[in-house]
């Protein structure tokens, strides 16, 4: 480490979550930070839009020291107060080597990835030079050229801008930042892109965890992005699939391309389950530097809660969760429609923000009407977790893809049985993990990916039987309190922040 004084023990990189967004990461993030109290913290938020994120959703805890926000859409457009073109780089490699790193087919070796760093920190590779030279100007017209036949030039321009342009801003942007003794990165993508950075620029270690894979989430939903330009027969050359738009491709090659720079760079690298790690080490990860850390929750905090559960009454189901796409809330949408014809009275909260997509939202509420759930669906938005679960019969989870989600063992915590779908660990929470964990047995239901009538099935059978559904919650209860500690959870992260902050 440099000699800097420092403004905290570790950078947090993170990216459309803390302290913008309730549930899901941000809720481990600000676990993470309340339960080290003697670490400090400073936090670089990443953001898309920024009228996306109008307020804070956390408290700011006195132990993260500094905060710094960057938007990505702030940094496509360009300043009127810059001049058309600036002066030709002495080094065009490293121009024609940062646009290869990201968008060329060939897969880059990890030198050429510390190579596009160290120009990005020399000044070598900039925002002017990008945007305003000659030599990149025929950069991106040879490949453009080379490879895509039939959407505009404009199209094209203007989505390899929209990839670099964030690159290139939290490039600069992090000489500017206050130095920490280590950086860690909740995702791989513009955060993890960030870690590479930091590491390099301060000579520290850089720790990644990914909750989810977000490589494979970002194929998701470029798979069902609307908003890319394709050509009305999808013709391509350079050997891409045909069954998708050079753009789409570029987009699916950028996210992989910034994985497999902050796997290169990143030890450890962490995720919550085997099956993520072995995704992990599949796209580039080293096996050596990977672990497993699960997700724990404070047992403390959910003492009683599971007394204070109210008999009688309608029955209840929830989704706790974001109203975005990859909840798949349409999908819990249509079980309800289905799950009525067997209880008429049953009542489905949809509770979590819904500021993320408010498109997806209007989508899910028409659902309701066309399907006449009116009287069965409430859209309840934000609501205290301790206060809606033990107001819940079943707590289900229709995500398309999830890791080792906490609202699970919020639910088991407080009595509340699950049904959730087969993605990611759900199947290894649910059923148990290890032999002892199987032997207390399942603590409710897994289901298929956007299978509706399996959902409700599976539910009708949890509310209509109250032996199986005091198994259910007994076994929930126990495998919790047994396996997912938050103590073990806090245990282990820092002791690897004792090790990353130890003097290089």
């Amino acid at each position: 480490m440099s000699a800097h004084k420092t403004s905290a023990d570790i950078c947090l990189l993170l990216e459309g979550t803390w302290p913008y967004v309730r549930g899901g990461v941000s809720s481990w993030i600000n676990q993470m930070i309340l339960g080290m109290p003697d670490v400090t913290f400073s936090v670089l938020f990443i953001g898309g839009a920024r009228d996306a994120y109008p307020e804070r959703q956390y408290e700011i805890p006195e132990n993260v020291k500094h905060i710094d926000e960057i938007y990505l859409e702030d940094t496509w457009s360009l300043k009127n107060d810059l001049p058309q073109r600036v002066q030709e780089p002495n080094n065009t490699e490293a121009i024609a080597a940062f646009f290869n790193f990201l968008h060329a087919e060939q897969v880059p070796s990890l030198a050429t990835g510390e190579r596009v760093l160290e120009s990005l920190l020399k000044g070598e590779v900039t925002r002017d030079l990008i945007m305003r030279t000659e030599s990149s100007w025929q950069v991106l017209c040879a490949d453009y050229e080379k490879n895509c036949s039939a959407p505009s030039f404009i199209d094209y321009f203007w989505t390899v801008r929209t990839m670099q342009a964030p690159l290139l801003a939290l490039a600069s942007m992090a000489h500017h930042l206050p130095r920490a003794k280590a950086v860690h990165a909740i995702s791989t993508g513009y955060a993890g892109f960030m870690g590479c950075v930091l590491r390099k620029l301060w000579g520290c270690n850089f720790i990644l965890s990914e909750h989810g894979i977000y490589t494979k989430e970002r194929k998701i939903d470029l798979a069902q992005a609307q908003w890319i330009a394709e050509s009305s027969d999808q013709t391509l050359r350079g050997g891409l699939a045909p069954s998708s738009s050079y753009m789409r491709a570029l987009w699916i090659r950028f996210f992989e391309r910034i994985g497999l720079l902050v796997y290169q760079a990143a030890n450890p690298i962490v995720s919550l389950y085997n099956g993520n790690r072995l995704r992990q080490i599949e796209d580039g990860a080293a096996e050596q530097r990977t672990l497993i850390i699960p997700n724990g929750i404070n047992l403390k905090a959910w003492e009683g809660i599971p007394e204070q559960r109210a008999t009688g009454g309608k029955p209840v189901i929830g989704l706790i969760g974001r109203i975005v796409p990859i909840k798949d809330i349409k999908t819990f949408i249509r079980s309800v429609r289905s799950l009525v014809n067997s209880i008429p009275d049953v009542q489905a909260w949809i509770v979590g923000p819904e500021e993320e997509d408010p498109h997806y939202v209007s989508e899910c509420r028409s659902l309701v009407k066309s399907l006449g759930l009116q009287a069965q669906v409430q859209f309840l938005g934000f609501q205290n977790i301790k206060e809606i679960l033990p107001k819940m019969d079943v707590m289900v989870l229709t995500s398309i893809s999830e890791a080792q989600p906490l609202v699970i063992l919020e639910a088991w915590a407080a009595g509340t049985p699950v049904v959730a779908t087969d993605v990611g660990a759900c199947r290894e929470m649910v059923c148990g993990i290890s032999e002892e964990d199987r032997a207390i047995g399942p603590a409710g239901e897994v289901v298929a990916i956007a299978d509706p009538l399996a959902s409700a099935r599976s539910i009708s059978r949890i509310l209509q039987d109250p032996v199986y559904w005091q198994t259910l919650q007994r076994n929930g209860l126990q495998r919790v309190n047994r396996f997912y500690s938050e103590a073990l959870m806090l245990d282990r992260y820092r002791a690897l922040y004792q090790h990353a902050t130890e003097v290089q």
